[in-house]
């Protein structure tokens, strides 16, 4: 029995569209990690990229469970001496909910090479309204 190895060149970049509205900020991200990373698909192979691109809409909509709009609080440093910028969740989701989900779904790829680039078939979108109908994106309806 031989076994079968994907090339890198054989793969299509297919794109997947994927509404946030009502979900819970982490089993969104689970979910869409796992398409990134192509585990859904019966071609994965763990080290190589065999993933679709996702297309998240409606990011605004989006639920934090508990306390966590108050309390998760995100941080980065500029690179400058003292410049640890701190925002909390709430501030954060009202002027940028689509870097909470990207912060929650990088969060949860390889943090290699390969989870760069799984990262760069990750688009995130506030509203309803994405330009990339170029792509022909399959609406994707994430199980529950």
């Amino acid at each position: 029995m031989n076994t079968y190895i994907p090339k890198c060149n054989q793969r299509k970049l297919s794109w997947k569209l994927v509404d946030a509205e009502g979900w819970v900020l982490g089993r969104l991200a689970t979910r869409v990690a796992t398409i990134l990373s192509g585990k859904d698909s019966p071609q994965f192979t763990p080290f190589l990229e065999s993933g679709c691109g996702v297309i998240v809409i409606n990011a605004e909509k989006v639920r934090l469970t508990g306390k966590k709009l108050q309390k998760k609080i995100y941080r980065h440093h500029t690179g400058y001496p003292g410049g640890l910028k701190e925002i909390r969740a709430d501030r954060q989701m009202a002027r940028h909910p689509e870097r909470v989900v990207r912060d929650a779904v990088l969060g949860m790829l390889p943090k290699t090479k390969l989870g760069n680039r799984m990262a760069h078939h990750l688009r995130i979108y506030k509203g309803s309204v994405h330009p990339h109908a170029g792509q022909q994106p399959a609406p994707t309806r994430l199980e529950a």
